[in-house]
This record gives C-alpha cells, structure tokens and sequence, in this order.
C-alpha cells in the first residue's frame, strides 16, 4: 500500500507524452519547443519506479516507467554513453550528452534495477546499466560520479551478476570524490571543490551511501563531515517567524566560492531534495542528531518556509525556482521531478515522525 500522503503525479503526468518528460513549461502548460533530456528522464524514472511499486494498481504510474525505460534505451549509444537532447521531432541534437545526464540516466537505472514492478523492466534497466558501467571511469566531475554512485548502489544491493564489477566502480568513483574532499577541506572549507554550485548536497548522499554499501568509514566520514558543513551554510533564521529555520540554499546568481559569500537567490528546486535525501542518509548512521529536522526543514522550502514565504510547490509541480525579486512560475521537469522526489523520500518513513510531506 502506498505511504500516507503520497504526492500528485498529475503534473507528472501532464509533462509526460509518449516520448519522455518535456523540459520545461510555460506556467503549468508543457513547452514543446525545447523538446527532451536524458537529466531529467533519468530522474522521473526514480518518481515513476518508486510510485508504481508503491501501489500496483496504479497503471499510470507504470506506463510512466516503460515510457522512461524506453528513452533511455533509445538514447544509449553503442559503447554504453548516452545522447542528453533530444527535440520535439524526436531526432538527438547532440553527438555525445554531458558526463551530468549519463550520471542521472544510471542513477534512475538503479532504481529501475531494485524497484521496478515487472521483471522485464528490471532486466532491461539492468542490461543498459552494465552496458553504461565502463562509461563512469571517464567522468571526471563530483556530481557525475556522484549521480552514478546513487545508482549503482542501488544496483548491487540486487546482488547482479557484475557485483564485483559495481563495487569497483562504486570504489573508484568515491574514492575520487574523498580525494577531492582531502585536497580542498580547511578549518573552513568541508568542502570538495573551491566553489559550491548546484545540486550540493547530492555529493555528501553519494558518499554516505557508498560508505555504506562498501562499508567504508572513511566515505562515511567524509560524506558526514561535507553535509554538516552543508547544513551549517544553508539552513539559516526565517526572515517570517521568529526562532524559525528555513533551508536557503546556494544560488546561481553567484554561487558560494570559498572566501566569498554565498549566493542568495537563483535558488533551484534540485537543492531542497537533495539535502532530504542527504539528511535521510546521514540519520541512518546517526539516529537522534536531527537529521530528520533537516530533512523536513528542506522540503519545508517547496511549501513557504523560504527567504519569500512564497508556495512553489502546486498540484504535484514545482515552480522552476526562487529569484531575488519573486518566483519563477514556470513548472517544468526538473522541478517538478525534484520535488516529487524530495516528497516522495518523506512519505515512506512514518508519518508520527514529521511534520509535513507534500502541499
């Protein structure tokens, strides 16, 4: 039976033709003109997988899955790399898609490996993740890696026929993220690059759940010491109640660059769900240090608790993101998918613990 307060799928569902999920939208209406991307299909995979499983007889939420599987089959070229655009007429506009959408595509591909309600669609999403797992020793940026070992952490917990082959990449792929950490951390800097940018907390995740996965302590540590200095930069006082916490993460109109100060608008969607995901993973390995409270805080932005106490979050979509003077009211995919997912994460633990899951 699906968690309480399971989150609308309906916009979800509006974004989705049978293709794939369109990128963007003109307030809620989907925008056919920018087409499709592997970055987003690969994470509405997650929504879709987790949402079937969650209900069997929810047959939009599964058709939604072999609409995703089908993309990314169609976008995998031949040595195991993935096309990210493709437009509206269904030709690819690129040769070769970014480090980033191959990441995101074996992060939905995991899930799709563990949690997909037919086995056809987990040996599918198995067979093209295995043909994409040489592909994640090229990937040379933290997010990619670290957008590949969320899925491939999900994968060998199937116990696959290649486990060793997903514990050496998952090995790889962390170990060169701590050795980022190493070569960039300081009294005031428990970070992994000179400049924080986008999808933070999404690093920390990937380390906490390799550590545990390979049962290391040294990614353990790593991924708890970058998330608590995560939280201490983005949860902040409420501008809108007194001895509140809202969650304010790093924007784009600037980012956070050691040294400098933090960007306080162009904030995304992606931001908050990820630092969900990321707390929910760090209170695994240290129940009762409010980890939980961080996790609801963040998804707590989608629903007013922000710099403008503005609502972004509308019948299952999400408002594309918080700029200095107002929201962006476009309710596009990565949005949309960031906070369904970020819901999502808060409805399968036990309602008594929290305070509030969807809008």
């Amino acid at each position: 039976m699906r968690a309480h307060r399971w989150p609308s799928l309906d916009h979800l569902r509006a974004l989705t033709d049978d293709v794939g999920i369109l990128q963007h939208a003109t307030l809620d209406v989907p925008n056919r003109s920018c087409g499709y991307c592997t970055d987003d299909v690969g994470r509405a995979l997650i929504v879709a997988c987790e949402s079937a499983a969650s209900d069997p007889h929810d047959r939009d939420a599964a058709r939604l899955v072999s609409t995703y599987l089908a993309y990314l089959h169609d976008a995998q070229l031949p040595d195991g790399w993935f096309h990210n655009f493709m437009g509206y007429d269904r030709r690819w506009q690129d040769d070769r898609g970014t480090p980033d959408a191959v990441g995101r595509a074996i992060w939905g591909l995991g899930h799709a490996e563990r949690y997909a309600t037919r086995a056809t669609w987990r040996a599918l999403a198995g067979s093209l993740r295995r043909r994409a797992l040489d592909g994640v020793a090229q990937m040379e940026y933290v997010r990619s890696r670290a957008y590949a070992i969320l899925g491939l952490v999900q994968s060998l917990a199937t116990h696959p026929d290649d486990e060793l082959a997903l514990r050496a990449a998952i090995d790889a792929a962390a170990a060169a993220i701590a050795d980022e950490y190493d070569l960039h951390r300081a009294a005031d800097w428990e970070w992994c690059e000179p400049t924080m940018t986008y999808d933070n907390a999404r690093i920390p995740e990937a380390l906490l759940r390799a550590g545990e996965a390979l049962r290391s302590e040294r990614y353990r540590a790593a991924g708890l010491a970058m998330l608590a200095f995560y939280a201490r930069v983005t949860m902040v006082p409420s501008p809108h109640a007194l001895g509140a916490t809202i969650f304010e993460p790093v924007g784009n109109a600037g980012w956070y660059p050691r040294g400098g100060t933090k960007a306080r608008f162009g904030q995304q969607p992606l931001e908050a769900a990820a630092m969900v995901d990321a707390a929910i993973a760090a209170h695994a390995l240290q129940d009762g240090a409010g980890w939980l409270d961080v996790a609801e805080t963040a998804h707590a932005w989608y629903l007013g608790a922000n710099a403008h106490g503005a609502t972004l979050a509308h019948d299952g979509g999400c408002c594309d993101g918080l700029d200095a003077e107002a929201i962006n009211p476009n309710r596009g995919a990565e949005s949309t998918v960031s906070y369904l997912m970020s819901a999502i994460a808060l409805a399968k633990r036990s309602p008594a613990t929290l305070r509030i899951v969807t809008g």
